[in-house]
């Protein structure tokens, strides 16, 4: 069991390797919003302080900032350990999977959603470590599933590719209907 003896014990810190480079990005992120906030709320007149719109974000959003800043000041001030960089490269590795998804947005108007579901599922089963046909056949069953769950079982709108301006005749509408 935990004693806490005095203040001190009750408020110590111990710090990890990325705790600066996240207090920093967290505060530096706190700080956009509130030079943000007074342009993305409202405040209405004759409205009561906790009726108005912008007065919960605004809470929210200062909080965040004071105390993020307390957060960057402690770390500021407490003992520095080594492997701050090695924790930070740690977390950029995880900044590739957004990367992945925003190409596959851009790709999607282009070719088409079933040819681009194709590609970046077959891509990221290769990306991740899987090998042989197996594992490619089921990503590319996935993708096909997928886009005949949406496209053709949900009819959800979703622009088709300008690629599909390019197929013959015979099968161009149903492939932008469907496909």
């Amino acid at each position: 069991m935990l004693r806490i003896r005095n203040l001190q014990d009750l408020f110590r810190r111990y710090r990890r390797p990325g705790d600066f480079v996240f207090a920093l990005g967290f505060f530096i992120l706190a700080a956009a919003l509130l030079i943000a906030l007074p342009d993305q709320t409202v405040w209405a007149r004759r409205t009561r302080l906790f009726a108005q719109p912008g007065f919960w974000p605004g809470v929210a959003v200062i909080g965040m900032a004071v105390f993020g800043g307390f957060h960057l000041l402690g770390s500021i001030l407490s003992e520095r350990i080594p492997g701050r960089r090695a924790e930070a490269l740690y977390w950029l590795r995880a900044a590739e999977w957004p990367l992945w998804f925003l190409a596959y947005v851009q790709l999607a108007p282009w070719a088409g959603y079933l040819p681009a579901s194709l590609l970046f599922c077959t891509a990221l089963t290769l990306r991740i470590g899987y090998r042989g046909w197996r594992p490619l056949l089921a990503a590319a069953g996935f993708a096909v599933a997928a886009v005949l769950l949406f496209r053709a079982g949900l009819q959800v709108k979703i622009p088709a590719g300008a690629l599909y301006e390019h197929l013959p005749d015979a099968i161009r509408v149903p492939a932008m209907t469907w496909f």
